[in-house]
């Protein structure tokens, strides 16, 4: 029978009712039937093509691999592809390639099976994921920046005790010098502080900077007790001006995680800025603010931040990480969503539970490099 008369009238009006593009092909690969929605999306009419390999609408590698599938199949009847959904990048007739959502199936009652499928054009939705991918790392960069923003006030005071310092050791080596006498031992140790304390405020100014920075490259090994030791001096002064104990708790012998760091830090630095900003409402001598790491039972790691401020009110939990959610009268309320989000990226959670008798306690667990030995 003529390929072109294996659909009755019925069966091909059926066909082009159809949204997806409909391919059918007999067990050798070669097209029996060609709908009208598949003939738009590959550029090709039906007779173009009925009779001829359905590789010729792929691309590598399927278009290489796929007889053999077709023999295996044929031979075994165990199927890989058939009745499982899954995304191709098919090939138009001009040689263009479109990424599209394959649907396969076979025909029961035929000796010889028969291959049904239903090609669906991916393009817009790609296009829109990127278009939302784009926009989540522009939000990253501007929770980032907003970061750095809460933090630059207690920057400046971090920066200049070090730049103070210079100006006093650059002040006496120049009266030193000045003396008949002059020690040049006495100026040799003032130009090692004044050396030490540029490097501590390039050391500070290297992270903020970290922290503004998209990130570039891939994720790489890290200590997360190093990450978290690296904020101390960008949220010292807040603790310090709100009268905040601020306690580290960092376990020994942790498994590295595989992570942007200034990705992480900016998340760990937003934790810890909600939680100063909450304490600022206890008394002075209820202020604690503790980062604890710790290994969980599957060998990953966890880090958690806990305050001793009033905690989240129980009605804003279920919407704690959902964009604009906040009950700072000022706040965005994309913080905690975007920092949700990042962990994601990472693989990991962050969630939230009351702290214990009063607070908050937000906790971040990320995937351990497995097989890494501290």
């Amino acid at each position: 029978m003529p390929a072109a008369a294996l659909a009755s009238d019925e069966v091909r009006a059926l066909l082009d009712a159809a949204v997806d593009g409909v391919v059918l092909t007999d067990h050798l690969g070669h097209i029996q039937a060609f709908n009208r929605a598949a003939e738009e999306l590959f550029g090709y009419q039906a007779p173009e093509v009925l009779g001829r390999n359905v590789s010729m609408l792929m691309s590598e590698p399927d278009r290489t691999t796929h007889d053999g599938h077709l023999a295996r199949y044929v031979a075994t009847r165990e199927p890989r592809v058939i009745g499982i959904g899954r995304d191709i990048t098919a090939r138009r007739k001009d040689g263009n390639v479109f990424p599209a959502f394959l649907s396969l199936g076979v025909v029961a009652d035929a000796e010889l099976p028969r291959f049904v499928g239903f090609i669906r054009d991916r393009t817009l939705q790609h296009r829109a994921d990127d278009q939302a991918r784009r926009l989540q790392e522009r939000l990253g960069h501007v929770s980032r920046l907003a970061t750095v923003g809460e933090t630059v006030a207690g920057i400046a005071h971090e920066l200049n005790q070090p730049l103070a310092a210079i100006a006093n050791f650059a002040q006496a080596s120049e009266r030193m010098l000045a003396r008949p006498d002059a020690d040049l031992g006495e100026v040799r140790e003032a130009l090692r502080e004044i050396t030490g304390q540029a490097l501590r405020a390039g050391d500070i100014i290297r992270r903020l900077r970290g922290l503004a920075r998209p990130p570039r490259g891939p994720r790489e090994p890290a200590d997360i007790n190093t990450l978290v030791a690296e904020l101390t001096d960008l949220v010292k002064s807040d603790v310090v001006a709100c009268h905040v104990r601020y306690r580290l708790e960092l376990a020994e012998g942790l498994p590295k995680v595989e992570v942007h760091g200034a990705q992480v830090q900016q998340v760990i630095l937003n934790l810890l800025h909600n939680a100063i900003e909450a304490l600022k409402e206890t008394p002075d001598k209820a202020r604690e603010l503790t980062v604890r790491t710790s290994h969980t039972d599957d060998g990953d790691v966890e880090l958690s931040v806990r305050d001793t401020g009033p905690g989240v009110p129980v009605t804003l939990i279920p919407q704690l990480f959902e964009p604009f959610s906040s009950s700072k009268p000022e706040g965005t309320g994309l913080g905690l969503a975007i920092s949700r989000t990042i962990i994601g990226q990472h693989h990991g959670t962050l969630s939230y539970r009351a702290n214990v008798p009063t607070g908050a306690c937000f906790v971040l667990r990320l995937p351990s490099v497995r097989g890494d030995n501290p």
